[in-house]
């Protein structure tokens, strides 16, 4: 099962993804990307998130 991570370190606060998936994303008290609803994905399409995230902040991870 994989899991959606944003890099913060990445993350330019653009907000794209929060537009793509509002469900999925949210942007924190400095303007940066997080996963707010792991789930969230079955009401949007995430891939189109990771896809449009101008400096590829966002993937899928693999959880052990």
């Amino acid at each position: 099962m994989a899991r959606l991570v944003v890099n913060q370190e990445e993350c330019i606060g653009c907000g794209t993804c929060v537009e793509i998936c509002p469900e999925v994303f949210e942007l924190d008290e400095n303007e940066k990307s997080y996963v707010k609803n792991q789930e969230g994905c079955q009401s949007c399409d995430c891939q189109e998130a990771i896809d449009s995230c101008p400096v590829g902040a966002i993937s899928w991870e693999e959880e052990s």
